[in-house]
C-alpha cells in the first residue's frame, strides 16, 4: 500500500506523513514550486524523515489563475482556494502514475480561516476530482471517511481530530515522534506579502501579468508615473544587474553621472515628463548631492545616450507614486 503525500515541509505534512507511515504504509512526497514559492522546505524535511520526494512546477497555471481566481483572494494576491484545486488536482494524476492508492495532505480544520475551513476543504476535494482519494490525517475525525478509511486501509481510529489555529496538539505529537527540527507555517508565498501583493494587483488592473513582469515585481522600489509608464529602481548592484536582465526592448534604462547609484528601469509610454521624472527618482536614490545632476539614459539596445539635467525628487513626492 503506498499513499502520496501533498507535502510542503512544515510541521503539519510531516506529521500527516508520519501518521500514515505508522500504520506502515509506504508514503512519497510532492511539493509544488512556481515563481512565488520554492521547495526548499519541502526537500530538506523530505530527507529528514527519508522519503522520495516529487517536484511539480505550477507557474503557467498559477498566472492563469491569478488573473481570475474562481475563488478570490485571500489577504494578499494569493487566491489558496484555486491553488489547492490546481495542486490536488496534479497529485491526483502522480498519484495513478506512481502506483499510490491515495492522496494525504496536512491541512487542519480551522487552521487558516479562508482555505482550510469546512467549506473550502469541500470545495477542493470536489473540485479536484479526486475528493474520496484525498485524506487528511490531522483532521480526519472531523470529516466524513474517505475511500481509504472506508476499505481499511487505513485505521481511522488512529487519526487524529485537530482543528483550530492553536498548534498545541501538533507540537506535543512531534516530540512524541522525536521532531525536532522543522520549519515554521507562516511565509513561504511571495502572494501573501502585502508589498508584493499590492505590486501584483497594480499590474492586474492593466492587464499586464506575465512572467517577466511577475520577477521584476521582486526587485527593487516600483513606482507608477501615470497610467502607462512603471519605474523600477534598483536598490544594490546584485538588483542592478538582474533589472538589466529582465529589461526588453523598448525600455529605458537611467543612471547618474558622476556618482554611484541605482539603475532605474523605465516601461511603457515615454513621454518626456516622464523621463525627467523617472531621472529624478533615480538621482533622489544616488549618492548624489541634493541639487542639478546629470542623468544619461537611453533605450535597450540602442547606442546612442541622451542626458538630462535634473534636482532630485522630494522624499514626500516619491511616496506618492510608489506602488
Amino acid at each position: 500500500m503506498k499513499a502520496l503525500s501533498l507535502f510542503s515541509g512544515g510541521l503539519d505534512s510531516v506529521l500527516a506523513t508520519r501518521l500514515i507511515q505508522e500504520q506502515g504504509i509506504q508514503v512519497e512526497g510532492v511539493c509544488f514550486t512556481s515563481t512565488f514559492f520554492d521547495a526548499e522546505k519541502a526537500i530538506k524535511a523530505a530527507k529528514r524523515i527519508r522519503i522520495p520526494l516529487h517536484t511539480i512546477d505550477l507557474t503557467e497555471e498559477l498566472l492563469s489563475i491569478i488573473k481570475s481566481p474562481l475563488y478570490g483572494f485571500g489577504k494578499g494576491a494569493n487566491p489558496c482556494i484555486d491553488c489547492h484545486i490546481l495542486m490536488v488536482k496534479k497529485a491526483g494524476l502522480l498519484m495513478k502514475k506512481i502506483g499510490a492508492q491515495f492522496l494525504i495532505t496536512g491541512e487542519v480544520l480551522g487552521e487558516r480561516p479562508k482555505s482550510q475551513n469546512r467549506w473550502a476543504l469541500k470545495v477542493v476535494a470536489e473540485r479536484s476530482g479526486w475528493g474520496d482519494y484525498l485524506l487528511r490525517p490531522l483532521t480526519a475525525k472531523n470529516l466524513p471517511p474517505t475511500l481509504p478509511e472506508r476499505r481499511g486501509w487505513v485505521n481511522r481510529e488512529k487519526l487524529k481530530g485537530i482543528k483550530g489555529r492553536s498548534r498545541r496538539i501538533q507540537l506535543e505529537m512531534a516530540k512524541e515522534m522525536g521532531i525536532e527540527d522543522f520549519s515554521s507555517p507562516a511565509g513561504g508565498c511571495l502572494l501573501t506579502d502585502p508589498t508584493f501583493s499590492r505590486r501584483v494587483k497594480d499590474l492586474l488592473l492593466r492587464g499586464k501579468l506575465n512572467l517577466n513582469e511577475v520577477e521584476l515585481l521582486k526587485i527593487g522600489r516600483h513606482f507608477r508615473l501615470g497610467e502607462g509608464a512603471k519605474l523600477i529602481v534598483g536598490r544594490n548592484r546584485k538588483e542592478n544587474e538582474e533589472l538589466l536582465r529582465l529589461a526588453r526592448a523598448g525600455d529605458i534604462c537611467l543612471r547618474v553621472v558622476g556618482f554611484p547609484g541605482p539603475v532605474g528601469l523605465l516601461r511603457g509610454k515615454e513621454k518626456d515628463e516622464v523621463v525627467r521624472m523617472a531621472a529624478r527618482i533615480v538621482t533622489r536614490y544616488s549618492d548624489a548631492p541634493f541639487k542639478e545632476v546629470k542623468t544619461e539614459y537611453c533605450e535597450l539596445f540602442e547606442k546612442e545616450k541622451r542626458c538630462l539635467i535634473v534636482t532630485p525628487l522630494p522624499d514626500e513626492e516619491i511616496e506618492k507614486l510608489r506602488i
